[in-house]
C-alpha cells in the first residue's frame, strides 16, 4: 500500500538505499503543524524544485522542528558516551543531512496527501502529539510525535509509526551493528553516504 510506504518513511529504514518558517514553536503542536507545512509546500513546489531544492526547503523546518542531536543519541544509545565532542556534532550532522535527504526524496511531489493534527496529551514518558497522514482516497495512518522541550521551544524527539513503531528505537538496531563495525568514522561515512544516494549534493550542504 503506497500510503503505509510513504508514512514508513518517517520511522527511516537505515537499510534502504520554499521552506516552512522556522521559528522557535512554544507549543508542541505548532511545532508539528510548522513541519508539516513546509513538507506540504515542499510536495506542492516538489517537480519544480528537484531533489536538491526539496532539501535545500525542508532543511531550515527540520533543524529547527526536530532535536537532531537528542535523536542521534538516543539511536547510538551507550556507545555516545564513547564519542568525543567532535565526533557527536559530526555524527549529528550527518544524521541532520540523512533525515533530510530522506524526507526530500520520498515526499517529492503533491499526490494529494493532506496531513490532519490533532492535539497534544500527556503521556507517562512524555508529551505526544497526534497525526494522521491521509490519502486522497481517504485511507489513514497514524503518525504520533513525541515532543521535548527545549528552554521555551518544543521539539520533536521520537516519530511513531502506526502509533507505536519508534523511529529511535530503528534506528539504534541499525546504528548499533554499524558502529560495532566502524565506530564513529564508519557511522558518518553511512550515513553521509545513504544521504547523499537519496539526494546527490546533500552532504555537500
Amino acid at each position: 500500500m503506497r500510503l503505509l510506504s510513504r508514512a514508513a518513511v518517517i520511522v527511516f529504514a537505515f537499510g534502504a538505499v520554499a521552506s516552512g518558517s522556522a521559528h522557535a514553536a512554544t507549543d508542541p503542536t505548532a511545532t508539528v503543524k510548522d513541519f508539516y507545512a513546509a513538507l506540504t509546500q515542499a510536495m506542492q513546489r516538489g517537480p519544480q524544485l528537484g531533489e536538491k531544492g526539496r532539501y535545500d526547503a525542508l532543511a531550515p523546518a527540520i533543524r529547527q522542528n526536530f532535536d537532531l542531536s537528542a535523536m542521534a543519541q538516543l539511536a547510538i544509545g551507550p556507545s555516545w558516551a564513547q564519542l568525543s565532542p567532535t565526533e557527536r556534532q559530526q555524527v549529528t550532522e550527518a544524521f541532520a543531512r540523512y533525515t533530510i535527504a530522506t524526507y526530500a526524496n520520498e515526499f517529492s511531489k503533491d499526490g494529494g496527501v493532506k496531513f490532519e493534527v490533532a492535539d497534544r496529551r500527556a503521556m507517562p514518558y512524555g508529551t505526544v502529539v497526534d497525526t494522521k497522514i491521509v490519502q486522497p482516497d481517504g485511507g489513514k495512518v497514524a503518525i504520533n510525535y513525541l515532543m521535548r522541550q527545549n528552554g521555551q521551544q518544543w521539539q520533536i524527539s521520537d516519530v511513531y509509526l502506526q502509533g507505536t513503531i519508534s523511529q529511535v528505537a530503528n534506528l539504534r538496531s541499525q546504528f548499533s551493528a554499524v558502529f560495532s563495525r566502524g565506530g564513529a568514522n564508519g557511522l558518518i561515512e553511512a550515513l553521509n553516504r545513504k544521504a547523499t544516494t537519496l539526494v546527490p549534493s546533500s552532504s555537500a550542504s
